[in-house]
Order: structure tokens, then C-alpha cells, then sequence
């Protein structure tokens, strides 16, 4: 939590000796300003942040009661304290219910129950700020930390996991020993791969394997928005800033305090705003938009992308100073067509997975189902996968294994080249030559097409076609049914 002294109080009374018994009360453990009359308080608070006023009922221009009603609209997130003489009952509730008052202090007030009462409302709000951005992190970490002891016993075995993610692989593993490495440092981590590869999967892992996990993880995706609006989701942003800012903004740096950030596409973002983030890992200051006050945010930058950064530095797309800043630790995931040994594990955890929630069994998966997963060159890597896995659960019947009968037509086509058993097959089944050729036909200009992304120049030239030959083909043969990304 925040130390008391960083806190600031505004004590609002027209009445010196009152103003300097307050003061006195709590000069030696916080920051304290003082003012007059109300106006001169909402005035202030516009170029000073401020987290306890205390107001008499008596001041000069307005009301306590009224004053405080125009804080809670003006500045929601500041704590209110109103010292009165008797009241009645029903001022009272008409009070607290009006103006949202914390706490009605009677005079004469008691300093050392003037000080508790502030110091507990300051933790209430405090713990009440941490409560509302870790709950939607809550079942999630909840989940990771009572699997967690399991998962480090099973690190050894065939199949192996890190945090969520399931490999089998030499490749995989070796980033996967890195990332643990960087999680056990407080430095910022690079993660680079194609799109569907499982980035924002791996920082979270790095983040409940590190120090932080106690702390909320906040993810931002910096693709296509503009800079005023990512610096306000960031930065945060105070009410009347820009158009539509109707309220106070908080930000994700702020709201993940101790914690840690993924920015996920961070290739996409403007040359200004790195300036601003680069600002940010520097200092480890942020300014919300609208006010010149400053915060210091103490969070861990884990940034994402599709690109290679450092080929985006060379063409001067992207700042070589942010680019070193953010790559403490470089993670770079490989595509899925590069580590055809997770295929198998990552179907089978799918398989189950899905099963789950339809609240089906599945008996396995056929191994001529993994042949033709393993020909496919998964453009869309991992998520294409479990696409691919989840719709053959939802269409298999419950304790069936899931067969190449149950495969969308992308894959059904793959047929692998150098098995003479299918060769023979195909070549004793009933049906004309012309049939027959039409079939292989359709077999190799498809598995051409999936090699290439449905790069079309590309597949043609492998085939020696023309673009137009290629284009009659795939519309003879109905094969313009592109694989899901």
C-alpha cells in the first residue's frame, strides 16, 4: 500500500484556530493544504490531487453539506469528512445519503480518534481499488495457483506445461526454460511470434511464476487505436480531458500497481506514443491526460508482436531506444508448422478440454487424424488448431474418437503423399481414370494452396499453371473455402 506520508488532506474551515489544531494533527504524518471557503477547495483540487477533505458545516461561502455534494460529482474518489455540531437524526442520514460523507465527526473532536478514523478510511479505499481490478483477475490466478504444485511435478514428463501452455517439443521447451528465467527477474520481456501462437498465454505464465503474482495482470491490445485513446486506457484521464471523458479514468498502469502489463501488438503503435512509453519504462511515471500531476506506477512491461521489431528498427518504423528498453528478456515462439511435435499433445489437451465443457467423453483421437493435422501448415498456428479440434468434439458422439470423418474439408483433403498403402488404395478404388485423376488433382493443388497460405502466384508457379489456370481450378473444384485463421 501507499506509505500515509504520500497521502494529501485539504482541511476547509474559515476559523484560524480550528484550521491549525488540524493542522497539527496531522502535518507530522501526511500532506496538508488548507483553504477558506469551498470554492477555493474545488478550485485547488483542479491542479492537485487530493484524498481526504475534512470541511466544517460552518463555512464561509456554502454549506459543509453542500460542498461536499459538489465533491462527490466533481472528484468521486476523494474522501469525505464533515466536523458539525449536533445534528438530527435526520440531517444526518440526509447527509450521508446527499453528499456520500464518510464519517460526521461532532465537535469537539478527539485528535487521536480524528487520526485512526483517516488512516482507516485511507486503507478502505485503498484495499477497495485492488479489490475491483483483481477480481476479474481472481478465478483465473485462483485456478493457476491450485494446479500449480502439479504441474511442477509433471516438468520431467513427456508432455509438458508451463502455466497454460502444453509442448512437447525441443523448441518450445527451450523458450519455455528462458521465460521461466525472466520471470524470476523484474525485467521488461519481448514476446515475438506469428499471430495464434500463444504470446499473451506465455506472459501470463511469466507473470504467476514471478514475484508479482500477488498483483493484478492487465492486458491492453495497442492495434489499431488511436493515441489519445490508448494514453487514456494506459495513462488514465481526468473528467473533461477530451470529448466524452465524462468521468475519471484510472488507467491500466495505476490499476496494475506492483503488478504487470501486456501490451499485446505493440508494432502497431504511433512513433508519439512510444515516446510516451518510452518516458514511462524510463521514469516510471505516468500523467493522466487533463492535469499536469504526475504518479509513479511501479509495474512490470511485458509486450507482444507479430512483427520482428528489430526488422521494423532497421526500416526506422520503430524507436531502437523503446526496442532495447522493452527486450530484458527476448521470447520468440515458434510457429506451430516448425514444431510439429506439440500437435499431437496440443490436439489431445483440446480434445479434453472441450470435452469438458460440452460435458462430453472422448475416447482419443485417431491416428490418421494426427497425419493430417501434422500436413497442414496451420497459417493460423495453435488457435487454428483448437478451432479445428473443438469442432470435431462438437459433432463426435460422446465417448467416440475423433475421426478424419469429423473433419472440416481443409483438412479431410490432406491425404499424405508417401504412404503406399493409401497410393494403393486410391488406386484400386472403384471409379473412371478420369475420376481418379480429378481426385489427385484436387489433392495437389490443395495441399499447394495450404503450403502457400493461398498465396495464389505462389501455388501456381510450383504447379506450372497460370494465375487464370489455378483460378479455374479452384472454382472447378470449389477449393475457394480458405482454412480459419
Amino acid at each position: 500500500m501507499q506509505p500515509d506520508g504520500a497521502w494529501t488532506i485539504l482541511i476547509v474551515s474559515d476559523d484560524p484556530a480550528t484550521r491549525a489544531s488540524l493542522i497539527a494533527c496531522f502535518e507530522s504524518d501526511y500532506r496538508v493544504r488548507t483553504t477558506v471557503s469551498g470554492r477555493d477547495a474545488l478550485s485547488m483540487q483542479d491542479t492537485e490531487e487530493v484524498d481526504v477533505v475534512l470541511t466544517e458545516q460552518r463555512i464561509a461561502d456554502i454549506a459543509g453539506v453542500e460542498f461536499l455534494r459538489e465533491m462527490r460529482i466533481s472528484h468521486p474518489e476523494a474522501i469525505r469528512v464533515l466536523i458539525t455540531g449536533p445534528m438530527s437524526h435526520d440531517e444526518t442520514v440526509r447527509s450521508i445519503n446527499e453528499a456520500a460523507v464518510y464519517q460526521i465527526v461532532p465537535e469537539p473532536w478527539n485528535e487521536d480518534h480524528l487520526r485512526l478514523l483517516v488512516k482507516r478510511a485511507l486503507e478502505s479505499r485503498e484495499l477497495a481499488r485492488r479489490h475491483r481490478y483483481l477480481s476479474r483477475e481472481l478465478k483465473f490466478a485462483d485456478n493457476v495457483l491450485r494446479r500449480q504444485n502439479d504441474r511442477m511435478a509433471k516438468l520431467l514428463q513427456d508432455t509438458y506445461e508451463f502455466d497454460k501452455m502444453v509442448f512437447a517439443s525441443d523448441s518450445m521447451a527451450a523458450v519455455c526454460n528462458l521465460a521461466r528465467k525472466a520471470a524470476a527477474t523484474d525485467l521488461p520481456v519481448l514476446i515475438q511470434g506469428e499471430t495464434g501462437t500463444g504470446k499473451e498465454l506465455m506472459a501470463r505464465a511469466v507473470h504467476f511464476f514471478s514475484t508479482r503474482k500477488s498483483f493484478p495482470f492487465l492486458a491492453q491490445n495497442c492495434g489499431a487505436l488511436p493515441d489519445e485513446l490508448l494514453q487514456s486506457e494506459l495513462f488514465g484521464h481526468k473528467r473533461g480531458a477530451f470529448t466524452g471523458a465524462v468521468s475519471d479514468r484510472l488507467g491500466l498502469f495505476p490499476a496494475a500497481d506492483s503488478g504487470t502489463v501486456f501490451l499485446d501488438e505493440i508494432s502497431d503503435v504511433s512513433q508519439a506514443f512510444q515516446v510516451s512509453l518510452l518516458r514511462f519504462l524510463q521514469e516510471g511515471e505516468v500523467k493522466p491526460l487533463g492535469t499536469h500531476q504526475t504518479r509513479r506506477c511501479n509495474v512490470r512491461i511485458i509486450a507482444a508482436s507479430n512483427q520482428n521489431l528489430k526488422e521494423l528498427v532497421e526500416q526506422k518504423k520503430f524507436r531502437r531506444d523503446l526496442y532495447y528498453r522493452l527486450r530484458g528478456f527476448e521470447l520468440n515462439i515458434p510457429p506451430l508448422r516448425e514444431r510439429t511435435d506439440d500437435i499431437a499433445v496440443l490436439a489431445d489437451h483440446a480434445a479434453h478440454k472441450y470435452a469438458e465443457s460440452l460435458h462430453k467423453k472422448v475416447a482419443g483421437i485417431s491416428a490418421e487424424v494426427l497425419q493430417r493435422l501434422k500436413l497442414h501448415t496451420f497459417p493460423g498456428n495453435v488457435r487454428e488448431l483448437e478451432n479445428e479440434v473443438r469442432r470435431m468434439v462438437a459433432l463426435a458422439g460422446d465417448g467416440e474418437f475423433l475421426s478424419a470423418e469429423l473433419m472440416s474439408p481443409e483438412f479431410a483433403r490432406l491425404v499424405p503423399r508417401d504412404s503406399r498403402a493409401q497410393d494403393a488404395a486410391f488406386l484400386q478404388a472403384p471409379g473412371t481414370l478420369k475420376d481418379k485423376v480429378e481426385a489427385l488433382e484436387v489433392q495437389l493443388v490443395t495441399q499447394s494452396l495450404l503450403a502457400h497460405r493461398w498465396n495464389h502466384s505462389r501455388a501456381a508457379r510450383e504447379l506450372g499453371l497460370s494465375r487464370v489456370g489455378l483460378a479455374n481450378k479452384i472454382k472447378r473444384y470449389q477449393l475457394d473455402r480458405k482454412p480459419a485463421a
